[in-house]
């Protein structure tokens, strides 16, 4: 928790007011049982109604006084603790948008959605509690131990043999529940992963009717977490019977020796029943003290987790923009090369080895191969979402490592085989590379991706809303809409990474023909599982198990690369593979 007491800096005074007015309160609250001892011993003893009514009043004063002390107290800490929980969350969401895939690969994302939210909301209730009670309950506890003992010191012992009994207790039970407030923060992140797989993917499990399945899965996920829940709370609800035990035994002696005490004229009675509020209010502050233990406790496993995210530096660095080199502008330089790029994923067995090619400017490079021959890998090198393990990727003769990244995202626009829209317009969503786009920037990048006649044809056009994911479009129009979005910014690299594979061949086809006529001077890259999506390309490289085995042109693979002529064959007919 220590670590992130930064998160507080915006809330000094808040921090300094809660605890302060929450002391004054207990300043208070110490005052009342010699108010009471007064009262029983002078004005009951004296029968004194004048007496009684003067300090009946001065005790109502102290609890209005304490009461807005609490208030006040309440206010600013909770001031405090949400202001904390805001900065810290988008201190974390900040975070999380510095890392690269390769970084939430490893954490997961189910498990940052946990951290972002539950592990934070626990942090947030740690620092509220620590605000209102860390300095108030031992204050408490301290004040009448002094007050005890200043009205009789050797009845004190029995206090401090009933809070050091109760101090154990909490410890043990201390000691038991934090390992298992950890355990139930890792049960919540695979609770978080089964409901996101199963909400990602309902249509999927719909189709293979294993509702029935993931329902069980889901279950005993959440019984397990249960299970670990309800013996967490056994533990902790043990807390309150045996401290309230050890303290009615405590009363029991306070009684039994005040009572001689009180009848050989060594204490009143009033101060006894005093000594007794005092023994209350330890255990009262204790109870809050263990309450406060069990909430730092649950908070500080919530910490832990925290920390890992921030701890998780990210793998890659960008330079700034005064240490950036000045890309070449000899127009013979390749828009796009590797240079005997490798790459793999966490230290997997490579994804990519010794990939060597060039683009040039203008050119349409068609990427093709078998499933997890490592087309979509090679592709996300060229914006740096992956880092190169061997080798380099240059951008008009500069490695991308040296470019700021809006410099290279300016230049290079990709659109990810998942289409991928945003709650909002039409027009909104096309602005996200360029919010200045005009409207007519915006129909020229539908009209190449094919989607100008159905934007135009949705009620509202460009302002026509779109759902959460696009859910009101078909797969088509999603795959229309990202294209358009990623042309809108004109970028210098168009990445296609088997982004048309919702499209009929007759869209497919004049879409190809729009970028082949309309894109001039702009250097393409299409990832496709269709030989005919690419075959027209200036240049075709062919992978096989992340190993280039061929690059050249349709009729020259045709002749040269068996794996090409292979995959032509399984979905061309011979006539169709021999045409240009």
């Amino acid at each position: 928790m220590f670590k992130l007491i930064k998160y507080l800096k915006g809330y000094i005074k808040e921090s300094i007011i809660g605890p302060l007015f929450k002391f004054l309160e207990a300043c208070f609250e110490l005052i009342v049982p010699l108010v009471m001892a007064s009262i029983i011993d002078i004005g009951i003893a004296n029968n004194d109604t004048s007496f009684i009514l003067k300090r009946g009043a001065f005790m109502v004063l102290l609890g209005f006084l304490g009461l807005v002390c609490s208030l006040t107290a309440q206010y600013f800490a909770a001031k405090a603790a949400l202001g904390f929980g805001t900065a810290l969350r988008n201190e974390m969401f900040s975070h999380i948008h510095s890392l690269s895939y390769s970084d939430i690969d490893k954490i997961g994302t189910s498990t940052l959605i946990t951290r972002i939210t539950s592990d934070i909301n626990h942090a947030e209730s740690g620092v509220n509690l620590i605000l209102r009670l860390f300095l108030r309950s031992p204050f408490i506890v301290i004040g009448a131990f002094v007050m005890a003992f200043y009205l009789h010191a050797k009845l004190t012992l029995i206090f401090l043999a009933v809070t050091l009994l109760i101090s154990a207790v909490i410890y043990v039970i201390m000691t038991k529940s934090i390992p298992l407030y950890k355990g139930i923060q890792s049960k919540l992140d695979t609770v978080s992963l089964i409901t996101r797989e199963n909400l990602t993917g309902v249509r999927v499990i719909r189709a293979f009717s294993r509702q029935k399945d993931e329902i069980e899965r889901f279950e005993d996920t959440t019984c397990e977490l249960t299970k670990n829940q309800i013996r967490v709370g056994n533990i902790s609800a043990s807390l309150n019977p045996l401290t309230y035990a050890i303290l009615n035994l405590g009363i029991v002696a306070v009684l039994r020796f005040g009572g001689i005490a009180v009848d050989i004229g060594d204490i009143t009675q009033g101060e006894l029943i005093a000594l007794i509020n005092y023994m209350s209010q330890i255990l009262l502050a204790l109870i809050a003290l263990a309450n406060l233990i069990v909430t730092i406790s649950r908070a500080s496993a919530s910490a832990i987790r925290i920390n890992e995210v921030f701890s998780l530096k990210p793998s890659m660095t960008e330079k700034s923009v005064s240490d950036v080199k000045e890309a070449s502008s000899d127009p013979d330089t390749p828009k796009v090369e590797f240079r005997n790029v490798s790459f793999s994923y966490n230290g997997t067995e490579a994804s990519l080895s010794n990939v060597s090619f060039q683009a040039r400017k203008g050119e349409t490079v068609g990427i093709i191969g078998g499933t997890g021959s490592g087309k979509t890998t090679l592709v996300n090198l060229i914006p740096r979402f992956y880092d190169a393990s061997e080798g380099e990727v240059l951008i008009d003769g500069k490695n991308v490592t040296e470019y700021p990244f809006s410099e290279l995202r300016k230049k290079v626009s990709v659109v990810p085989q998942k289409a991928v829209l945003f709650r909002g317009t039409v027009r909104e969503n096309m602005k996200w590379g360029k919010r200045d786009a005009t409207d007519e920037e915006i129909y020229k990048a539908l009209e190449i991706a094919q989607a100008k006649d159905f934007v135009n044809d949705l009620q509202g056009g460009l302002d026509a809303m779109i759902m959460q994911g696009g859910k009101n479009l078909s797969g088509g129009q999603r795959q229309r809409l990202t294209i358009a979005r990623a042309l809108t910014v004109q970028p210098e690299i168009l990445i296609l990474d088997d982004s048309a594979s919702a499209l009929d061949f007759a869209t497919d086809a004049r879409l190809r023909r729009a970028l082949s006529t309309r894109t001039k001077g702009m250097t393409v890259f299409i990832v496709s599982q269709r030989a005919s999506a690419i075959k027209n390309a200036d240049k075709i490289l062919v992978l096989d198990n992340g190993k280039p085995v061929g690059i050249g042109r349709h009729e020259e693979l045709l002749r040269s690369c068996p794996v090409y002529r292979e995959i032509c064959l399984s979905q061309l007919s011979e006539d169709e593979v021999s045409k240009a």
